[in-house]
């Protein structure tokens, strides 16, 4: 799978591990960069959208946004066009973001989740199978939101 990875000042070093991490998984990996350090604080929303331009454009599959909380990231990536963006704290989280609302951009609390964790997380995120049926009806709604209809 083709993933793009990009994090803030807080995910710095999350980032390099889970790059290393999911290269070592086969997966091949764009990272987008962000800050280098966790001393050069940098602004979330233009590494939003570079990172969800690449899964919109399709050159990548999926994208993992790293922040401190997560909660900006995600509202930022949400603004974007075809992006349905989750916030995962654990394992039940990630597959339900995917098995449910077909998430193709996954945000994590690098200041809250443990490295382990985090990989427990992204593993169970990009293995879980969207589920369709209801669920596929309910994406459509919200596919329909982001067009300004009304949800049917």
């Amino acid at each position: 799978m083709r993933i793009a990875v990009t994090a803030d000042h807080n995910g710095v070093a999350l980032r390099a591990r889970l790059v290393r991490w999911l290269a070592a998984e086969g997966h091949t990996v764009d990272d987008r960069g962000g800050a280098s350090d966790a001393a050069s604080v940098v602004d979330y929303p233009a590494l939003c959208a570079d990172a969800c331009a690449e899964v919109v454009a399709g050159r990548a599959d999926r994208a993992l946004v790293l922040g401190g909380s997560g909660l900006g990231e995600t509202v930022a990536c949400n603004k974007i066009h075809g992006i349905r963006a989750g916030l995962c704290h654990d394992v039940w989280s990630a597959g339900i973001s995917r098995g449910n609302n077909d998430a193709n951009v996954l945000v994590l609390a690098a200041k809250t989740l443990a490295p382990q964790a985090a990989e427990e997380v992204v593993a169970t995120w990009l293995t879980t199978p969207f589920k369709g049926g209801v669920h596929a009806r309910r994406v459509a709604q919200i596919a329909a939101l982001e067009r300004g209809e009304p949800p049917h």
